[in-house]
């Protein structure tokens, strides 16, 4: 094998074991529960005390990599992350277990986006890097998908904690792997730190998902309520501010101007929010309305995961033959029509009515990490893609944190079906958006190519 693919598979390593975790969790919730004595919203914060963080530092290691070195930065997130996964299998309680999630995502930061970085500066050759981000979006789509079956085998047979026992040999070999075969690389001029930046985007993106995980238990108009949602929008005012008046921010408000790049943006917020939203409300319907085992809940949940890992490098290829409108419409399509059919779902639904649902939604979520990633960046100079990409990334945990405490404060409130149309009504805002954004960057390239104002 050359060296270059192992670079690309000890990379892959990495991302597989970060989207495993993201989505392995769920289907261990009500062992959880059941084990650790947890309300909702605790079982709410075992999941977006990971993304949260994780979509708030995700930029920052990949400043840091440039700075100090992407291979010495990615061997720490490497460590940090196996070593949080051993402590997470031996938290004595659930207090524990969200603060070493914690833990783990701050070394999960310094995988994703500097394992990207690394891809990058090892595939030189535009078309071999093509292949290769290719390659990375369907392990990352496959990760994310199959993380409910290896979770419904594990905690069946072993038990919730050892759905983190699997990172524990991947991560040491990953490890071992980078320091024999990854070369070093730094960036010849390197992003400066924005730590002001850094602290507003955490403490916006924390009151926001605080405020919406405990309302329902907390009470809508608590003080502590609306001390969040104040909090969130004052960090949200200061970064509006201060960002434009950096040389070089954390977030590049100006990025936000061009439509093709805010569609993305806004596209992988729903897309996640929707998949995160419906892992969280999935493992709930089958193991304690269903009466499922764990096992049986994994099982059920193999057609998404088949129609993600088959259908994912479909994608990039639908992307390099027809640009980005049709997978956008099709991953719309799809994860809407996927959830019609769990709308009037309940104890004694026929499996094949949910097999149906979760198959379209599969093929649906298959189609869109590619479009998102090519949207972002898109007509960008080359020296701003990276940040584009870097934000888009973050776009996916931000969504995926926020619909699980969305769809956890539905569940809460005594409402579950409801849950299923908001996630109905994300599929549609995928597709409305990727033919809104598609048609801005059809637009902006007409300008380009005429000389005329569109």
């Amino acid at each position: 094998m050359p060296r270059r693919h192992l670079v690309l598979a000890i990379c892959c390593m990495s991302l597989l074991i970060i989207s495993l975790d993201v989505t392995v969790m769920n289907i261990a919730l009500p062992a959880v529960r059941e084990d650790l004595g947890s309300s909702v919203s605790g079982l709410q914060w075992t999941i977006d005390a990971y993304t949260l963080v994780l979509a708030s530092l995700l930029v920052l290691s990949g400043s840091t990599a440039d700075r100090v070195g992407r291979r010495r930065i990615f061997q720490t997130g490497l460590a940090l992350f196996t070593a949080a996964s051993l402590l997470c299998s031996i938290a004595p309680s659930l207090g524990w277990l969200i603060a070493f999630r914690i833990l783990q995502a701050i070394g999960g930061s310094m995988l994703n986006p500097v394992a990207m970085s690394i891809i990058t500066n090892t595939f030189t050759e535009p078309r071999e890097r093509a292949r290769a981000i290719g390659v990375w979006g369907a392990v990352n789509g496959f990760g994310l998908a199959i993380g409910p079956v290896v979770g419904g085998f594990l905690v069946h047979g072993l038990g919730w904690r050892s759905i983190f026992w699997i990172n524990v040999p991947v991560g040491v070999g990953a490890l071992i792997l980078t320091a024999l075969f990854v070369p070093e690389s730094r960036a010849p001029r390197p992003r400066r730190l924005d730590p002001a930046g850094q602290l507003l985007v955490l403490l916006l993106l924390a009151g926001i998902t605080f405020g919406i995980i405990e309302g329902p238990d907390v009470g809508w108009s608590a003080p502590e309520i609306a001390g969040c949602f104040a909090v969130a929008a004052a960090a949200l005012t200061g970064l509006l501010w201060w960002e434009p008046r950096r040389a070089e921010p954390l977030i590049e408000i100006g990025l936000f101007r061009r439509p093709p790049f805010s569609g993305a943006v806004l596209i992988a917020i729903c897309a996640f929010a929707a998949l995160g939203g419906f892992l969280f409300l999935n493992t709930l319907y089958l193991q304690e309305t269903r009466g499922l085992s764990a096992l049986r809940a994994g099982l059920y949940t193999l057609p998404l995961a088949a129609a993600s890992a088959l259908l994912s490098p479909l994608a990039g290829r639908l992307v390099a033959a027809r640009g980005t409108r049709l997978p956008l419409a099709v991953a719309g399509t799809g994860m809407a029509l996927g959830m019609l059919p769990l709308t009037w779902s309940g104890p004694h639904t026929p499996a094949w009515q949910l097999l149906t649902g979760y198959l379209i939604f599969g093929i649906g979520f298959a189609m869109v990490n590619t479009p998102i990633t090519n949207t972002a960046v898109s007509g960008m100079p080359r020296e701003r893609a990276g940040v584009a990409a870097a934000i888009a990334s973050t776009s996916r945990q931000v969504g995926s944190a926020l619909g699980v405490a969305v769809i956890g404060a539905v569940v809460a409130s005594g409402s579950p079906r409801a849950g299923w149309w908001i996630l109905f009504g994300l599929g549609l805002a995928v597709l409305v958006l990727g033919q809104v954004s598609t048609g801005a960057w059809a637009r902006e390239r007409a300008v380009v190519v005429t000389g005329v104002s569109a």
